[in-house]
Protein backbone atom coordinates (compact mmCIF):
# COMPACT_ATOMS: atom_id res chain seq x y z
CA UNK A 1 0.00 0.00 0.00
CA UNK A 2 0.93 3.77 -0.42
CA UNK A 3 -0.07 7.13 0.06
CA UNK A 4 -0.24 9.67 -2.17
CA UNK A 5 -0.58 13.58 -1.98
CA UNK A 6 -3.92 14.10 -2.20
CA UNK A 7 -3.59 16.54 -4.92
CA UNK A 8 -1.59 14.53 -7.46
CA UNK A 9 -4.93 12.14 -7.55
CA UNK A 10 -6.97 14.72 -8.83
CA UNK A 11 -8.50 16.55 -5.33
CA UNK A 12 -9.19 20.60 -5.29
CA UNK A 13 -6.64 20.63 -2.03
CA UNK A 14 -3.70 22.71 -2.93
CA UNK A 15 -3.54 26.12 -1.39
CA UNK A 16 -4.79 27.86 -4.66
CA UNK A 17 -8.04 25.36 -4.87
CA UNK A 18 -5.92 23.79 -7.68
CA UNK A 19 -5.22 20.08 -8.31
CA UNK A 20 -1.90 18.31 -9.80
CA UNK A 21 -3.54 15.26 -10.82
CA UNK A 22 -1.47 12.28 -12.92
CA UNK A 23 -3.55 9.87 -14.24
CA UNK A 24 -1.17 7.31 -13.09
CA UNK A 25 -1.66 7.89 -9.75
CA UNK A 26 -5.50 8.46 -9.97
CA UNK A 27 -5.65 4.67 -11.26
CA UNK A 28 -3.58 3.35 -8.30
CA UNK A 29 -5.88 5.22 -6.20
CA UNK A 30 -9.13 4.03 -7.72
CA UNK A 31 -7.41 0.40 -7.87
CA UNK A 32 -7.27 1.08 -4.15
CA UNK A 33 -3.65 0.62 -4.43
CA UNK A 34 -2.92 4.05 -2.90
CA UNK A 35 -4.58 6.09 -0.02
CA UNK A 36 -4.69 10.20 -0.81
CA UNK A 37 -3.94 12.14 1.84
CA UNK A 38 -3.78 16.66 2.38
CA UNK A 39 -1.55 16.88 5.13
CA UNK A 40 -2.14 20.56 5.38
CA UNK A 41 -6.15 20.16 5.73
CA UNK A 42 -5.33 17.46 8.31
CA UNK A 43 -3.39 20.21 10.11
CA UNK A 44 -6.95 22.59 9.83
CA UNK A 45 -5.64 24.82 7.11
CA UNK A 46 -8.47 25.93 4.75
CA UNK A 47 -8.43 25.27 1.12
CA UNK A 48 -8.06 28.03 -0.71
CA UNK A 49 -5.13 29.31 1.88
CA UNK A 50 -2.40 31.36 1.55
CA UNK A 51 0.98 30.25 0.27
CA UNK A 52 2.93 28.95 2.83
CA UNK A 53 6.95 28.03 2.35
CA UNK A 54 9.45 26.46 5.07
CA UNK A 55 11.98 28.47 6.84
CA UNK A 56 14.33 26.53 8.78
CA UNK A 57 11.81 24.50 11.44
CA UNK A 58 9.18 27.33 10.69
CA UNK A 59 6.09 27.12 8.02
CA UNK A 60 5.22 30.75 7.90
CA UNK A 61 2.49 32.05 4.85
CA UNK A 62 3.18 34.95 2.69
CA UNK A 63 2.27 37.36 4.90
CA UNK A 64 4.32 36.32 7.35
CA UNK A 65 1.48 34.28 9.65
CA UNK A 66 3.18 31.23 11.45
CA UNK A 67 1.25 28.03 10.46
CA UNK A 68 3.82 25.39 11.79
CA UNK A 69 1.64 23.98 14.34
CA UNK A 70 -1.10 23.36 11.62
CA UNK A 71 1.73 21.47 9.54
CA UNK A 72 3.28 19.56 12.22
CA UNK A 73 -0.22 18.67 13.38
CA UNK A 74 -1.29 17.43 9.84
CA UNK A 75 1.64 15.76 9.26
CA UNK A 76 1.51 13.66 12.23
CA UNK A 77 -2.72 12.74 11.46
CA UNK A 78 -1.30 11.57 7.86
CA UNK A 79 1.45 9.31 9.22
CA UNK A 80 -1.18 8.09 11.36
CA UNK A 81 -2.89 7.09 7.68
CA UNK A 82 0.19 5.39 6.46
CA UNK A 83 0.29 3.48 9.71
CA UNK A 84 -2.78 2.69 9.60
CA UNK A 85 -2.91 1.16 6.24
CA UNK A 86 0.52 -0.31 6.24
CA UNK A 87 1.95 1.96 3.66
CA UNK A 88 5.59 1.63 2.88
CA UNK A 89 5.84 4.44 0.33
CA UNK A 90 4.68 7.67 -0.21
CA UNK A 91 4.31 9.46 -3.64
CA UNK A 92 4.50 12.78 -2.58
CA UNK A 93 4.19 16.39 -4.40
CA UNK A 94 7.89 18.03 -5.08
CA UNK A 95 8.96 21.06 -3.88
CA UNK A 96 5.97 21.82 -1.20
CA UNK A 97 6.56 22.65 2.84
CA UNK A 98 4.80 20.06 3.54
CA UNK A 99 5.41 16.90 0.99
CA UNK A 100 8.37 18.09 -0.94
CA UNK A 101 12.00 16.10 -0.74
CA UNK A 102 15.34 16.96 -1.15
CA UNK A 103 14.13 20.17 -2.68
CA UNK A 104 11.57 22.67 -1.44
CA UNK A 105 11.11 26.36 -2.07
CA UNK A 106 13.82 28.41 -0.02
CA UNK A 107 10.88 30.72 1.80
CA UNK A 108 11.50 33.84 0.11
CA UNK A 109 8.18 33.21 -2.44
CA UNK A 110 10.66 33.46 -5.31
CA UNK A 111 10.47 30.39 -7.04
CA UNK A 112 14.08 29.67 -5.73
CA UNK A 113 14.69 26.33 -4.31
CA UNK A 114 16.71 25.00 -1.38
CA UNK A 115 17.97 21.35 -0.62
CA UNK A 116 15.74 20.26 2.58
CA UNK A 117 12.36 18.55 3.22
CA UNK A 118 8.83 19.34 3.87
CA UNK A 119 7.42 18.49 7.25
CA UNK A 120 5.74 15.50 6.28
CA UNK A 121 8.29 14.06 3.90
CA UNK A 122 10.27 14.34 6.85
CA UNK A 123 8.26 12.55 9.22
CA UNK A 124 8.10 10.04 6.83
CA UNK A 125 11.30 9.90 6.39
CA UNK A 126 11.78 9.23 10.21
CA UNK A 127 9.37 6.14 10.56
CA UNK A 128 11.31 4.54 7.46
CA UNK A 129 8.85 5.23 5.06
CA UNK A 130 10.04 5.55 1.06
CA UNK A 131 9.54 8.97 -0.44
CA UNK A 132 8.84 9.21 -4.75
CA UNK A 133 8.82 12.65 -5.46
CA UNK A 134 6.71 13.37 -8.24
CA UNK A 135 7.13 16.69 -9.91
Amino acid sequence: MKIVSACLSGVHCRYDCKAQARSSIEEMVRNGEAIPVCPEQMGGLSTPRPPAERIGDKVLTKSGEDVTAQYHQGALEALQIAKLCGAMEALLKSKSPMCGHGKIYDGTFSGNLTEGDGVFAELLKKHGIKITVVD
